[in-house]
This record gives structure tokens, sequence and C-alpha cells, in this order.
């Protein structure tokens, strides 16, 4: 009872808004075809929370020491990938377990924020050698994710990583320099991509230049924002998500099927729960007990970060169209079942934190 009570109860209210949200907007995506999407995904919800709770009751020491094998588990789901992966839209992705399928590459993100918090909060951000070792272990899976191919995965792993490493709080100078050789990263990223991948880029510079092929996701998701309007069309009245002329539109577009239908007012709810969310996170990290926390709050609160940016920025055309999901709103089992984890461990740090008669640095940074 007083793992609960000490609860913050602000994630908690912006966790079940979410959850609301996205189960609402799930079912105006599919509910003319495929119900049994949102079933799956209300099954995922009842999963997701147990996990939740369960992850709340498990002390943050404990989870410091699963650190390196959730890490190499993730790392060789994703190394299996390429030899046993299932094949569904084109790429490889998920690993069939016969009652489920997973996606390494959602599991990944975690791990690597729960590595690097751990790396960090071990060692002063001041040796070249611990830095190599950090970039290291996040361009490994960053190249297995990447040849999947999933480039919007792996960009949001990287800058995740970025950010991890800026807070960890290593000289300025040494982002200089990979800031000078980001060129020769970008041209070789461009050489890597596959042809479709470079449609899409190309199509966001000039989506009417193809409107049937590249530019069509784009084309359709800003038609379906820009006639919502203010107060949208009405609930399960959105032509576009009814009529099918929206691609992928209870997952990577799903933010498209909430703006037609409930306009102005219904993404702004969804952008304040977003930020309510991210910013409570990030107070909980300048609040944590330990360096680890602390580090670990702020790598999830990134991610989300830019899971939202990424998402809302591609399908309202501002930036190129990637496979990222909706945090909490699109569908897909793996995306948030882990993302409820890390809910689950941003709140064991906030009822630790809560037991602190004051805040305090620790001697160690697991403690």
């Amino acid at each position: 009872m007083e793992t609960l009570r000490r609860m913050d109860q602000m994630l908690l209210f912006c966790l079940l808004g979410l959850a609301g949200v996205g189960l609402a907007t799930l079912y105006a995506a599919v509910h003319v075809g495929d119900l049994a999407v949102w079933y799956k995904q209300g099954v995922y919800w009842l999963v997701g929370l147990i996990v939740f709770f369960t992850m709340c009751f498990i002390p943050l020491r404990v989870i410091g020491l699963m650190v390196w094998p959730v890490y190499l588990f993730a790392l060789l789901a994703l190394a299996l990938v390429p030899v046993f992966g299932e094949v569904q839209m084109g790429a490889k992705r998920w690993l069939d377990l016969g009652a489920f399928n997973i996606q390494p590459s959602e599991l990944m993100k975690w791990a690597l924020m729960l590595l690097l918090a751990y790396w960090f909060s071990m060692r002063e951000a001041s040796s070249l050698r611990d830095l190599s070792v950090a970039v290291l272990c996040s361009l490994i899976p960053a190249a297995l994710i990447l040849i999947q191919p999933d480039l919007g995965t792996t960009l949001v792993l990287l800058l995740a990583a970025m950010v991890m490493i800026l807070v960890a709080g290593f000289p300025w100078k040494w982002f200089g320099r990979l800031l000078a050789a980001s060129p020769i990263a970008l041209y070789v990223l461009w050489q890597n991509m596959h042809d479709y991948q470079k449609s899409r880029v190309l199509s966001f510079l000039d989506p009417e230049s193809d409107p049937l092929g590249a530019g069509y996701h784009v084309i359709q998701s800003s038609i379906a924002i820009g006639s919502g309007g203010i107060f949208g069309k009405g609930y399960l009245e959105g032509s576009q998500s009814r009529l099918h002329f929206l691609p992928e539109q209870h997952t990577d577009f799903i933010f498209a099927v909430l703006a037609e239908e409930g306009g102005l007012i219904a993404t702004a709810v969804l952008f304040l729960l977003y930020a309510t969310l991210i910013t409570r996170v990030l107070f909980i990290a300048l609040r944590a007990h330990s360096r680890f926390a602390s580090l670990l709050c702020v790598g999830i609160a990134s991610i989300f970060f830019l899971y939202v940016f990424v998402n809302i920025g591609m399908v309202s055309g501002v930036l190129p169209v990637v496979g990222v999901p909706l945090p909490f709103v699109s569908y897909g089992g793996s995306a948030l079942l882990s993302m409820m984890v890390a809910i689950g461990i941003v709140m064991r740090v906030a009822i630790e934190s809560a037991g602190q008669v004051s805040w305090q640095r620790p001697s160690s940074p697991l403690s």
C-alpha cells in the first residue's frame, strides 16, 4: 500500500488519458473494417497495465542488475531478425514466437537507455574510452535495425543516445567533431538507403511530383488534417479513414484520423497529454535519488519526445515519412508493452524518490 500511495498521480493520469485517447482513435480508424485489431489492442493494454504495475514494485537496484542481460538479449534478438525474421509490410522486423510476434527494435530502444544510464552513472564524463564504448554499444544495434530496414527507429535510437551523452556531461568540443563528420555520415546513409526510402525523402521535398506513389501518404494525411478544422468532422465521421484513403491509418498515420474527426481541439488535448507526460518524467528525473535513475528518466523522456515529434512531423508533411508509431495511440503490441515497461520504471523512480526525506546525491549511483 505504501508503494501505491507514493505513485506519481500526474504521471498515472497522463497514462490513463493517453489510453483513452488511443483506444478511441484506434476504434475510429478500424471500425469500418477489421475490429479484431481494436480488440487485440485492448488486450495489449490490459497486459500492459499489469506489466506497468509490476514494474512499480521492482526495486531500481534490481533493475540495475538486469541492464547487461536485457541489452544482450535485445541485441541477440536483433541479430536473429535477418535470419529468422518474419516479413510484414515489406520489411523483416519481427520474430515469430508462435503465440505472438515481437519486434526486437522496440525492446532495444529502452534496453540501450538502461545501458547508457548505467554506464554513465558509474563513470565521470571525461574519458574518451568511456564515450567510445557507449557509442559502440549504440552503433551496433542501430546498424542491425537499419538493415531490416527501419530508418525511423534507427534515427530515434541514435538521437536518444546523443541526448544521453550530452546529459552525461561530456565536453561539447567532442560533439563539434562529430558534427563536422556528419556530412560524411549522411552521404554513407544515403548510399545505403533503399529505393523506397530515397523516394520518401524526395517526396517530402515535393509530394506533388509523385501523388500516387511516394507522395500519396503525405498528400492524403494532409487532406485529413486540414479538413478537420477546429472542431473536426465528428467522431466516426472522418471520410478519409472511413473510405480508407489514409495509408496505415491504424499505425503510423493514426494522428491524421484524430485530427480529421476531432480537429484542433482533439489534437490540442493530445499535445497537452504528451507535454505533461514528458515534462513530468523530466521532473521526476530532477528529483531522482540516484544518478542512474536521473539519467534513465532523461533517456526515456527523450525517446517519447522524439517519437511524438517524428510521427506528427511526418504525418503533417514537416518531416520525411518513416516508420515511427505514435506513443500509446498507434496499434502495436511490442511498442505498447515496451513503453509500459519504461513508464513503469519511471514510476518506480518516483516511488523511491518520494521515500527520501530530502533530495541528496548518494555515494553509489544505484543507491
